[in-house]
């Protein structure tokens, strides 16, 4: 048996007694609980007090000495991942910084759809599997706050450099995010391939280019969209292979 298991209320009690070293150990060993079942079920559904201290081989009352409920427990065995992430899009953000603070953003979002490529298992716990629901007031401590606080200061650096938003800065944000979660749920669900991985980057930067004008000013006007790119090709030719195999009615008798 390990030394953080505890059973029974006199060793909760004493638990909560013991030093900071040992509750964070405590801790721990809760949250990488919750992580193994999150990995082995794909979903919190399943996920209860009871499962997590069976698993943690502790007593359930000894979870509560951390967190309140169900919720808690999920975000915070997720919030490195989302705070993993948070760093790359910051890190991939700052490319611009002194330069073309576009160029930031567009890394930002190939930077995004590279950690889903290279984590989607994580990817799809953080952002395609439920999670318990929680009230409105509460849902602005979610861990996730950080990816879109990322968003915003890449758009803030655009809108700094003088360069004029489509829509306000925190719908830009969210517009950007939805989009690039969308193109990976899609691949997701229906492509499963790497064959959208170039038209994806390309549909991501015009997503950008679309929320910020392309050069700085007081009421920069935007391009008109050119007649043809590499990915409204690649869509067009998904969508033509889509209407050869679609099935031909049958004729009236």
């Amino acid at each position: 048996m390990r030394d953080d298991v505890v059973s029974g209320a006199g060793s909760e009690r004493r638990q909560g007694r013991n030093v900071r070293g040992q509750g964070e150990r405590l801790r721990g060993t809760i949250l990488a609980a919750v992580g193994r079942l999150l990995g082995e079920w794909g979903s919190a559904e399943k996920l209860t007090m009871r499962a997590v201290a069976k698993e943690a081989g502790i007593s359930a009352p000894s979870i509560y000495l951390h967190f309140p409920d169900k919720a808690a427990l999920v975000w915070a065995a997720l919030a490195d991942e989302y705070a993993e992430l948070a760093r790359r899009l910051a890190e991939a953000g700052a490319s611009g910084t002194g330069g073309d603070p576009r160029a930031g953003l567009r890394a930002q979002a190939h930077a995004y759809l590279r950690y889903a490529a290279e984590y989607p298992g994580q990817y799809r716990l953080m952002f395609e599997t439920p999670q318990p629901h929680v009230g409105p007031a509460r849902i602005t401590g979610h861990p996730a706050g950080r990816v879109s606080a990322a968003f915003r200061a890449a758009f803030r650096a655009c809108e700094e450099a003088g360069h004029r938003l489509s829509v306000p800065l925190p719908q830009a944000a969210q517009t950007l995010w939805a989009g690039l979660h969308g193109l990976i749920s899609l691949d997701h669900s229906i492509f499963g391939d790497e064959s959208t991985e170039e038209m994806n980057r390309s549909l991501a930067e015009g997503l950008a280019d679309s929320l910020v004008a392309p050069e700085p000013g007081p009421a920069p006007a935007f391009r008109s969209a050119p007649a043809g790119t590499p990915a409204s090709r690649r869509i067009s030719q998904l969508i033509a292979a889509g209407d050869e195999e679609e099935p031909k009615a049958a004729p009236d008798a």
